[in-house]
C-alpha cells in the first residue's frame, strides 16, 4: 500500500439492520402471514427477532433461497420482558406513536432501533432530541442555495427524517424527546393526529401536503431524569403510547449481557476480553446493589445520585477488559475501586461518601463471612480515597 492509497475504515459499530441482515432475511422467508402495510416481518417474527426463537432451531419452508442458511436460531437481543416487547410491536402495528421511557442505561435506544430495523429495514431515520433541535428536524428545511437561485420548490425541499418516513411509509425515531423545547416537541402533535405536512411555500404545486404512507409512525425515547427538563404537553403525551424499559431483574442474565457488550467492545480493540466471571459477578453485584438500594442480603445502601445502568457496568467491564490486553499489571481486580470511583462521583461530591459507605457496609460484611474476592476488595478501600 503507497501513502496515496485509500483505505476505507471499517465501521466500529454497524446498524441492525446490517449486524442482523442475515436473520432479518430468514425470518422474513420463514414468516409468510400477514404483515401490517409497509412492514418487512410479520409482528410475531418480529419479538422473534428481539427476544429471540428459545431453545428452538427454526427451518425455512420449501426451497431455501440463495445466501440464507435453512436452519436458524435466532439469538435474543433485548434482555427484558418479552410482554413489553409484544405491546411495543402492537403499538406499532397500531400505526401509534411509541414512548419508551425509563432510567439512563436500560437500553431503550437500543430496543428503538431493533423495533425499527425490524419493522422497515432501517432505523437511520432518526432525529436526536437537544435542546438545540429546531422544528425543521421534525418537518421540513431548505437548499438555501436553490432556494434563493429557484424559489420555493420541490428540489430546493430539504426532507427531515420524520418526513422521510412519512413519505415512505417507514419508522421515524426521536432520541431524547424531553431534551427538545416543548414549541419544537409539539410540531409531532399534528404529525401523530392529521398524519400530514403542510409545506405552505408550495401552495398551489402538488406538493404543497405530505401525506403519511400506510406504515408510518414515531418510536421515542425519554429518560426519567430528565423531567421537567422539557415536559411534554397533554396533547402530545395523548399521541403516544406509554412503555417503561426498567433495569434488568435478573443478577445472572444481567453479567452475561455485560460480559458480552463488553466482550463485543474489547474486540473492536483488537484484544480478547480476559476478565475472569467472578470479577465480573462481583461488579454486576455492586451496580445492582448501588442502583437498588439495598443488597440480595437486604442489608440497606445509600444510593448516589448517578445512574448505575447496565450500560456503566458494560463501559467498566471493558475498560478492565482493555487495561488487561494492553496494560497488564498485577490483578484485574485492584482496578475495580479506581473505576468504579469514575462512575459514581460524577455530579454531587457526596456520591463520593456513599461509595465509601457502601464499602463499609455489604462490603466489610462480604469479607467478614470469608469471600476471598470481597476481602480483596476490602483491603482496596484506600483506592477510593
Amino acid at each position: 500500500m503507497t501513502l496515496t492509497e485509500e483505505v476505507t475504515p471499517a465501521a466500529q459499530v454497524l446498524s441492525a439492520e446490517q449486524r442482523y441482515a442475515t436473520e432479518l432475511a430468514f425470518l422474513a422467508a420463514h414468516d409468510g402471514g400477514p404483515r401490517p402495510p409497509g412492514w418487512l416481518l410479520t409482528p410475531r417474527a418480529v419479538v422473534t427477532f428481539i427476544c429471540g426463537s428459545g431453545d428452538e432451531t427454526l427451518a425455512l419452508p420449501g426451497t431455501v433461497p440463495d445466501g440464507l442458511p435453512g436452519r436458524l436460531k435466532v439469538a435474543p437481543k433485548f434482555v427484558g420482558e418479552r410482554a413489553l416487547v409484544e405491546r411495543c410491536v402492537v403499538t406499532l402495528a397500531g400505526e401509534r406513536g411509541l414512548l419508551l421511557v425509563g432510567e439512563p442505561g436500560t437500553a431503550k435506544s437500543m430496543l428503538s432501533e431493533l423495533l425499527s430495523a425490524a419493522v422497515c429495514g432501517t432505523s437511520a431515520l432518526t432525529v436526536q432530541g437537544t435542546a438545540g433541535t429546531t422544528e425543521d428536524a421534525f418537518r421540513y428545511g431548505w437548499n438555501y442555495a436553490l432556494l434563493l437561485a429557484q424559489g420555493p420548490s420541490r428540489a430546493a425541499l430539504v426532507d427531515s427524517p420524520v418526513l422521510t418516513a412519512m413519505r415512505s411509509g417507514r419508522v421515524a425515531r426521536v432520541e431524547e424527546i424531553t431534551r427538545c423545547l416543548p414549541e419544537v416537541q409539539d410540531a409531532l402533535v399534528s404529525i401523530l393526529s392529521d398524519r400530514r405536512v403542510s409545506v405552505p411555500e408550495l401552495a398551489g404545486t402538488g406538493d404543497a401536503q405530505v401525506a403519511a404512507a400506510p406504515g408510518f409512525t414515531v418510536i421515542a425515547t425519554a429518560n426519567l431524569r430528565d423531567r421537567g427538563v422539557s415536559e411534554m404537553s397533554a396533547a402530545l403525551k395523548r399521541r403516544f403510547n406509554f412503555e417503561t424499559v426498567d433495569p434488568i431483574a435478573d443478577a445472572a442474565a444481567e453479567t452475561s449481557l455485560v460480559r458480552r457488550q463488553a466482550t463485543a467492545v474489547v474486540q473492536r480493540a483488537g484484544a480478547g476480553f480476559s476478565v475472569d466471571d467472578a470479577v465480573l459477578e462481583a461488579l454486576v453485584t455492586v451496580f445492582r446493589d448501588l442502583r437498588n438500594g439495598r443488597s440480595d442480603e437486604g442489608w440497606d445502601v445509600e444510593r448516589p445520585g448517578t445512574v448505575m445502568s447496565t450500560a456503566e457496568a458494560v463501559q467498566v467491564a471493558a475498560s478492565l477488559g482493555v487495561a488487561a490486553a494492553y496494560l497488564p499489571a498485577g490483578d484485574v481486580l485492584d482496578l475495580v475501586p479506581g473505576h468504579l470511583l469514575g462512575v459514581v462521583r460524577k455530579d454531587d461530591p457526596a456520591d463520593h461518601g456513599r461509595l465509601l459507605g457502601y464499602w463499609d457496609g455489604p462490603v466489610r460484611r462480604r469479607a467478614e463471612h470469608g469471600s476471598a474476592m470481597w476481602r480483596r476488595l476490602w483491603d482496596l478501600r484506600e483506592n477510593l480515597r
